[in-house]
Order: C-alpha cells, then sequence, then structure tokens
C-alpha cells in the first residue's frame, strides 16, 4: 500500500479500525489463483505478536479448502467519502483544487489457520454475536436458538484464523491541507450528515 508519511496510521487509528470495523475482505492465494471472501471478523489481541482476525465461512466455500500460499490478506476499511473542491477555502482563493477521497484502511496480513472445530466455531460466532448486538435495544443471543438448530448450523461452516504478521495501514483525512480547508471539510460532511467522517477528519487534524 503507498502510504505517505502524513497519512500513515498511528497504533491507536489501526486498533480502533481492528476492533470496530464490520467486515474484510479476506484474500488467499492459492494454486487455483486468488480466492476472496468478504467477511465479519473478531479481532483478538492475545493472539501472537499482533494479534488475529477470527471468522468463518462456509463449509461449502472453497477459500478454505484451498490451501494459502505463503501470506494471506485481510483488507479492512474504516470510514470513506467523497470530498468535493467546494469544500475547500483554497477555491475561492486561486481554484487550485481537484476532488479526492478520504478513507481510513488497514492491509492486515498474516498465516491462515483452519479450525473445523465446533467449540472454537461456537466461542467466535458467540463472540461476533455480543459485538454486532451490542448496538440495538433488545440483543439477541445463540442460547435464544434451539440448542439442536445452532448445532446444526456450526456443522455447515468452517473457522478461520488470521495470524497477523504485519499490517500497514493508512488514515487519509485531509492532513495535507491547510487549517482553513480542514475547517471547510468538517463543514461540507456535517451537511450532508457523514458524521462519522467528519469525527475521522477532525481527529486527524487535532491541533494543540
Amino acid at each position: 500500500m503507498y502510504v505517505p508519511k502524513h497519512f500513515a496510521a498511528d497504533e491507536d487509528v489501526v486498533r480502533d479500525l481492528l476492533v470496530n470495523h464490520g467486515a474484510g475482505n479476506l484474500v488467499t492465494n492459492t494454486g487455483d489463483g486468488l480466492l476472496a471472501t468478504l467477511l465479519p471478523f473478531i479481532y483478538d489481541p492475545a493472539v501472537g505478536e499482533l494479534g488475529a482476525l477470527l471468522g468463518h465461512v462456509a463449509r461449502n466455500n472453497e477459500q478454505w479448502k484451498a490451501p494459502a500460499l505463503g501470506e494471506s490478506l485481510a483488507i479492512v476499511a474504516g470510514p470513506d467519502v467523497y470530498i468535493s473542491p467546494s469544500a475547500y477555502a483554497a477555491k475561492a482563493e486561486h481554484g487550485r483544487v481537484v476532488p479526492t477521497w478520504n478513507y481510513v484502511t488497514a492491509h492486515v496480513y498474516g498465516q491462515l489457520v483452519v479450525h473445523d472445530d465446533a467449540a472454537w466455531l461456537e466461542d467466535v460466532v458467540r463472540r461476533l454475536t455480543t459485538k454486532h448486538e451490542a448496538a440495538f435495544e433488545e440483543q439477541w443471543s445463540v442460547d435464544d436458538a434451539p440448542a439442536a438448530f445452532v448445532a446444526g448450523q456450526l456443522r455447515a461452516i468452517v473457522g478461520l484464523e488470521l495470524v497477523i504478521t504485519r499490517i500497514e495501514a493508512k488514515a487519509k483525512m485531509s492532513q495535507n491541507r491547510s487549517e482553513a480547508d480542514v475547517d471547510g471539510v468538517i463543514a461540507s460532511l456535517e451537511a450532508r450528515d457523514e458524521l462519522v467522517s467528519a469525527d475521522a477528519v477532525r481527529a486527524a487534524n487535532r491541533r494543540s
């Protein structure tokens, strides 16, 4: 990933992204070429030196069956949004502005481990459910479903663990713009109700 110095994501941004992201694209290099699946992950910092991403795929998905050659890659995305030149104060000053895209993303590399074990799978499913149900006032639990039904569902999936070896992360949030341009970007995003991206721009450009 091309990461100019002013767009390098710090450890707090990376950790927040891994803990709170929705889903990521898992890409593996196999003897049959590249395979990819979009799936939700749980970040477990206690695994290895850099942590691991835990998830699962359908048993019928060919990706887990084809041995991964070398490192595998999970592409995890944070907020992303179009930035119009009209948001910049510089547009009125000299007009030398162009559109761009603001975004936060991480390329997470690691060794892929396959888990075909009901207990491991149930733990991951419960953790994923707890994470994503937290936003609901009335939270669904795995225990709300019949045990036999849950057991059948677990037999239909296979666990995946990406033990992280390195992370390349980028937070491109207008850090290369002037203070007036940054203020304009934040105001434009708030007017468009892009509040998550507005907060990300504000956080990336904190002033002492």
